[in-house]
């Protein structure tokens, strides 16, 4: 029930209650109240505007007479649900005020376009989609509860913008051992994205070269992109990127910076070799060239023990580490970290406190409880097996539409989200065909740093977001449009 409602009563000869009246019939023409709404009591507005309540209800009473409130015994007021017409001279103020409304002066143009809700299709093949349906709700109100019922008052004040210290430790702990990473400084973010943006604006000037996988994570980009950065897109082969082009580039620009993702490659799935890993840092090493390695899914490896990211082995210390939990829980956590050296530390704290005064003190203290009490882990292996089999669907069904005849190849990837698929012509027109069927997916068009470059083949369906029916379902929808336009 509506207890309050900002009036502006005019100074004026007019009786009391048509001051009041007029003022209330000012918000719902404003718009501060809309049609259907519930008006304040006559008991409370008569509080708040320390009248007579009796005088209140003839206000109302003068509303209800011209058709602006109703009244409805027992259940108080409310506007009307049908305004009487505004006059023209209120229409022509609106004019007026639009004709000379403020031009903001825009000093940074954003043309990204807002991201598509994927979860409206039903059968949605977003490559980067955990299953939100497996994680322990439940499970995890109990540890929400605790940070509740005995919080850490200190910490729920201003202070250390570092992160929640026994998440921390808790997250520390959980790298050395899983993901050989020891004595770096972890930052809490709110997200990867976060994380991007805040190392954008920290390291990056206008006119300095990064260089990128040639496919690869836009939102990534448009970060380095908004800080001044000119993107130098080093080539990619199966294996990843190629160090010799990589090599060539930093002999022909000034490389400030590179950023890669080198575990389950976004979007082609590929592993950098251990090989490859060892050429690009001694690269970066000689050159000066620091490293952002974004591991957003590194727990979903199947087939072996995934390779320890790069920054594991780090002696120069310029190897950047981003993580994500939006992948293990769900995109709505907002919570990432960024594993770095300790000199780098200080200046993105600083920089994230600009934005930012505080952490999430109750929802990091609550992950921390998880973790600590192994839930975490008992929710990633559960999350991995079944990914692994939905994996394993999905390519089952793919070979069968090549026994048929459909021209796609495929590798089967040894971790990660989403298989790339060759589908060797009109990628494009089947994404948008697909999203008639209610099926998103995206071709490789949606990942090229220089589009001249898209060869219309690929496309990239995810598999961890979906159980298997329907996988099948989504997949037999799809194959009529493979067989069509694969094959003509």
């Amino acid at each position: 029930m509506m207890k309050t409602l900002n009036l502006t009563l005019q100074n004026s000869n007019k009786n009391l209650y048509l001051n009041i009246a007029q003022a209330i019939r000012n918000s719902i023409e404003n718009g501060h109240v809309i049609p259907n709404e519930k008006l304040p009591s006559a008991r409370s507005l008569a509080i708040q505007l320390s009248v007579n309540r009796h005088t209140i209800m003839v206000a109302y009473n003068e509303l209800v007479a011209q058709g602006w409130v109703q009244s409805q015994q027992r259940l108080g007021y409310r506007v009307a649900t049908t305004l009487p017409i505004f006059t023209s001279t209120k229409t022509d103020v609106k004019k007026e005020t639009l004709k000379h409304q403020h031009r903001w002066n825009i000093s940074k143009i954003n043309n990204n376009n807002i991201p598509l809700a994927t979860s409206r299709f039903p059968f949605n093949f977003a490559g980067g989609n955990p299953d939100i349906s497996l994680f322990p709700f439940n499970e995890f109100k109990g540890f929400m509860n605790d940070a509740l019922n005995r919080p850490d008052l200190e910490e729920l004040n201003y202070g250390d913008n570092a992160g929640f210290a026994p998440f921390i430790e808790q997250v520390s702990t959980y790298l050395r051992r899983v993901r050989s990473i020891n004595n770096k400084k972890i930052i809490v973010v709110n997200g990867t994205q976060e994380a991007l943006y805040i190392l954008s604006q920290v390291l990056i000037k206008p006119g300095d070269k990064v260089a990128v996988e040639s496919l690869g994570y836009q939102p990534a980009w448009n970060a380095f992109k908004n800080a001044g950065a000119q993107l130098i897109p080093v080539k990619q082969t199966s294996q990843g990127i190629d160090t010799n082009d990589f090599e060539q580039l930093i002999q022909k620009h000034k490389i400030h910076l590179l950023y890669l993702t080198p575990l389950h490659q976004y979007p082609t799935t590929s592993t950098l070799s251990m090989q490859k890993r060892k050429a690009i840092y001694l690269l970066a090493q000689q050159h000066n060239i620091a490293i952002i390695e974004d591991d957003y899914d590194h727990e979903f490896h199947y087939n072996s023990q995934p390779l320890a990211p790069m920054v594991a082995n780090d002696p120069s210390g310029l190897v950047i580490y981003l993580s994500s939990f939006s992948k293990i829980m769900f995109p709505g956590i907002r919570l990432g970290i960024i594993a770095v050296h300790s000199s780098l530390s200080t200046h993105l704290i600083n920089y994230r406190t600009m934005i930012n005064h505080k952490v999430n003190i109750l929802q990091q203290d609550a992950v921390a409880r998880w973790m600590k009490d192994g839930g975490f882990e008992r929710h990633l292996r559960k999350a991995t097996r079944l990914y692994q089999k939905r994996r394993q669907c999905m390519v089952t069904i793919l070979n069968e539409f090549i026994s048929e005849g459909i021209k796609i190849t495929f590798s089967i990837p040894a971790g990660g989200m989403a298989l790339w698929i060759n589908v060797d012509r009109n990628a494009e027109k089947i994404a948008k065909l697909a999203k008639q069927e209610g099926i998103f997916l995206l071709a490789e068009n949606a990942f090229h740093l220089d589009i001249k470059q898209d060869q219309d083949k690929f496309i990239r369906l995810g598999f961890a977001g979906l159980n298997e029916e329907k996988i099948t379902q989504g997949l037999f929808l799809l194959k009529v449009l493979l067989k069509k336009h694969c094959n003509e």
